[in-house]
């Protein structure tokens, strides 16, 4: 799975790409913290998951990865909204990208373990505001589990 969402994201021709792929990379750095943060902490254990994430589906740098990740770890607190998000990946990503998104975070919502009720909302309102249907929302999660 990790080497189709590398090869999707990987396609960058072009400075006009590139910006893209650095948007879209801090797009779902943005959401996946969003979701680790859910249930109002973001162990250690989710942080990595995040970074290896974004390490291999991107092809990114590692300390380029580790930068993004701290500047969204300082903005956790600050006001946001899901639709300033789901609104710029409805134009960047198809729908085989997003239904890859919901996989990578619920990924990163059950690798500490549990799933606390408000991630598993969280999840479920993404996927609608990306126009996921439910049945796809259920097998990325099934998908992310068996993984684990």
């Amino acid at each position: 799975m990790l080497q189709s969402l590398k090869k999707i994201f990987s396609q960058s021709d072009n400075v006009s790409e590139a910006k893209d792929s650095k948007e879209a990379l801090e797009l779902l750095c943005g959401l996946m913290m969003e979701a680790a943060y859910t249930d109002g902490k973001v162990d250690e254990i989710e942080i990595n998951k995040i970074s290896k994430s974004l390490v291999e589906v991107f092809d990114e740098d590692a300390k380029n990865v580790e930068l993004i990740i701290n500047n969204c770890l300082n903005k956790l607190d600050e006001p946001k909204s899901l639709h300033s998000f789901t609104t710029k990946i409805n134009k960047i990503f198809d729908e085989n990208k997003k239904i890859l998104l919901i996989e990578t975070l619920w990924k990163i919502v059950l690798s500490d373990g549990e799933v606390h009720e408000f991630e598993s909302n969280l999840i479920r309102r993404l996927a609608g505001l990306l126009y996921i249907s439910d049945v796809s929302c259920g097998n990325a999660k099934n998908r992310a589990m068996k993984s684990l």
